[in-house]
């Protein structure tokens, strides 16, 4: 893995992509040469002097479609068609952290940020490696896809955070995440949990770990059947999910 990370971005909204950078937590990681950004705007490459970029399909419907050519220009000028392009869609695989770590390992890649009814089909077949749908919805700008899985991955590069920061995130193991407290002990009557300040970490660590195996068996009981669990952390497990499901029958659900 490099020391930086190329990302290059086409968009019709560049600014959107160009201040995403600049803030926080990425604007740090751009400043220390850990991210490499290249925003582009899509109408620079136009034919056109009206710089268009959008057209009605072929075969009728509603909506525009962002055309071939301009797409085409940029990305060969971005060497495209010898580097890992990423179109996020939704109709692409699914994002998930497995994806997201695989992503990380890469030292260079290019976003093409789609608008209205996607673009030309012939951009995908030529230069696209991976079409990634960041859940089961549709939003109208590729640049929030984008960022969702840029945020995602430069997080998980070599020397952006801790090591221990993303150990035990929702997902590492197919768990999810534990809950977290801090200042004040006691809030509107809720109190921290005890066993978090025993300062026995031993405990500490199991009731963490049950959280985060009770946590999933609540809301996300499908990733179960891929954690890594012991056997009695797996009976345990089963129980809760068996419990889930018997409360959903008497509830009539």
């Amino acid at each position: 893995m490099g020391d930086g990370l190329r990302i290059s971005v086409l968009t019709l909204f560049p600014e959107l992509l160009v201040r995403y950078f600049e803030t926080s937590l990425v604007g740090k990681a751009v400043e220390r040469g850990l991210l490499l950004p290249d925003v582009r705007g899509i109408r620079d490459y136009a034919v056109d002097r009206h710089r268009t970029c959008d057209d009605a399909p072929y075969g009728g419907g509603a909506g525009m479609v962002l055309m071939a050519e301009p797409l085409a220009a940029a990305l060969d000028a971005l060497d495209g068609a010898h580097r890992y392009v990423v179109f996020p869609s939704p109709s692409g695989i699914p994002f998930t952290q497995a994806r997201a770590q695989r992503l990380a390992a890469r030292d260079d890649l290019v976003f093409i940020c789609g608008r209205y009814e996607g673009i030309d089909q012939r951009i995908i077949d030529e230069y696209v490696d991976e079409e990634i749908s960041i859940g089961d919805y549709v939003i109208s700008s590729g640049e929030i896809s984008t960022m969702v899985i840029i945020d995602a991955i430069y997080r998980l590069r070599e020397g952006m955070l801790r090591p221990e920061s993303t150990a035990e995130e929702s997902f590492q193991e197919d768990l999810l995440e534990y809950p977290h407290y801090t200042r004040p002990e006691v809030f509107r009557d809720r109190a921290v949990p005890s066993v978090l300040l025993s300062g026995n970490h031993r405990r500490i660590d199991e009731w963490r770990r049950r959280q985060r195996i009770e946590r999933t068996a609540e809301r996300r009981p499908d990733l179960l059947s891929a954690a890594s669990l012991s056997d009695e952390e797996r009976r345990y497990a089963d129980g809760l999910t068996q419990k889930e499901n018997d409360d959903g029958r008497d509830k009539g659900t």
